[in-house]
């Protein structure tokens, strides 16, 4: 424990599922956070939980970005990492998804992830630097069937998180994506429930690690990428899913 002492981190998400999480092990780990989401009553009571601040924070938004940034800086005095959490998913065939429903997923996860990384710059650089955690996903590097729109966004978030290290190195800004497989959430469940025809046992057996992850068991990979134990890392992709990525076929 102590491994983020004097790091103010804004999670975004963070009312609940992986958000949640990272919430409750970055203040373990020493962190003071401040947890945004649209989601009010649920982050209000995470933020008291852990003696964080919560900010009501639509990551569409620019506005709503300036604000937690701000807030940020005005309970903390400062911001060192982003945890770039938030993410919406839509299941539908591509001949039969909406315009709609497709912009609406790129807008907050790739988009959303976009403006997070241009809001904490001014901040970080003041700082003399900082970490950025993009939370992608497997399908950021594998397509599924029926989720084109969350695996283009996440496939984006792997190409913003590289140009984004690229440019920001220099300033001592480091940025780095986090690619979860089946994790024990509401929201990755309710899409396992969607998806019927996945066999879930089936899916289950490809794993050398042949079980869902815990939310806890992401947050501490995403603690060490925010923490000074990783200061010479950036650009770089971890994967967590359990092994799945490493067989026959990938």
């Amino acid at each position: 424990m102590g491994r983020l002492d004097g790091k103010v981190a804004l999670i975004t998400g963070g009312a609940r599922g992986m958000g949640k999480a990272h919430a409750r092990h970055f203040t373990a780990e020493g962190a003071r956070v401040v947890i945004g989401d649209v989601l009010e009553e649920k982050g209000r009571r995470v933020a008291d939980e852990v003696g964080g601040v919560f900010v009501r924070h639509d990551v569409t938004s620019a506005d709503d970005w300036k604000d937690a940034v701000a807030a940020a800086s005005q309970h903390f005095g400062h911001i060192d990492v982003l945890v770039n959490n938030a993410g919406i998913l839509r299941h539908a065939p591509v001949a039969e998804m909406t315009e709609e429903d497709f912009r609406a997923v790129l807008d907050v996860n790739l988009v959303g992830t976009w403006l997070g990384i241009r809001a904490v710059v001014p901040a970080m650089r003041e700082a003399g630097g900082g970490s950025i955690v993009n939370i992608s996903s497997i399908e950021g590097f594998a397509g599924a069937a029926g989720l084109s729109a969350y695996s283009a966004s996440k496939f984006g978030v792997r190409g913003l998180t590289r140009s984004a290290a690229q440019e920001l190195g220099a300033l001592g800004i480091r940025v780095n994506s986090v690619h979860p497989g089946g994790v024990m959430t509401s929201m990755a469940m309710a899409a396992a429930q969607t998806m019927t025809a996945v066999d879930g046992s089936g899916f289950l057996k490809q794993l050398p690690i042949a079980r869902f992850a815990e939310p806890v068991e992401i947050s501490r990979l995403v603690a060490f990428l925010a923490s000074d134990d990783a200061s010479y890392t950036t650009g770089a992709e971890f994967l967590a899913d359990g092994g799945l990525l490493s067989g026959p076929g990938y």
